[in-house]
């Protein structure tokens, strides 16, 4: 079935939000596992198996950040600061660890931490988008303590 190009806008238009929160939820989902990996020896464990040593600088401190810091995003929760972080802590991976092995990411193993580090740039500008726990708390009506206690009259 094709849509007429007149109608893709409005389809483009009503499915962007939805696309925007499977994004920003699958990025966030992704990274908590690589967090849990680490920190847990879950999901095949880190770099294979195994856990990082509790403390240790920086793959501890790291995966404290993937994990939490990626749950945070998946929930659109902090989503921007959150973001920042990840981001900051993935280019801060690609420069320290990546790096110094070639040039390119392709070369020095390092395209996982520019993708991320990218990705989680985009979502810090983008915001938490429509379907997101932060949305909702904002939209949410404030309940003020004097409005249950008074009683409403009839004229």
């Amino acid at each position: 079935m094709t849509v007429p190009s007149n109608e893709r806008p409005e389809l483009l238009r009503t499915a962007t939000p939805v696309v925007h929160a499977a994004f920003r939820l699958v990025t966030g989902f992704l990274f908590a596992c690589h967090g849990a990996a680490s920190l847990f020896g879950v999901l095949g464990g880190a770099h294979g198996g195994g856990t990082v040593p509790t403390l240790q600088w920086p793959g501890w401190w790291a995966a404290v950040i993937q994990l939490v810091g990626g749950g945070l995003v998946a929930l659109g929760l902090f989503t921007r600061v959150s973001a920042a972080v990840c981001s900051g802590s993935m280019a801060y991976a690609y420069f320290s660890v990546h790096q110094s092995n070639g040039l390119f990411p392709i070369v020095n193993g390092g395209e996982l931490s520019v993708m991320f580090c990218w990705t989680f740039l985009l979502i810090a500008f983008l915001g938490p988008g429509a379907y997101a726990v932060e949305t909702a708390l904002r939209r949410r009506p404030a309940v003020r303590a004097d409005d249950s206690a008074t009683p409403v009259r009839a004229s």
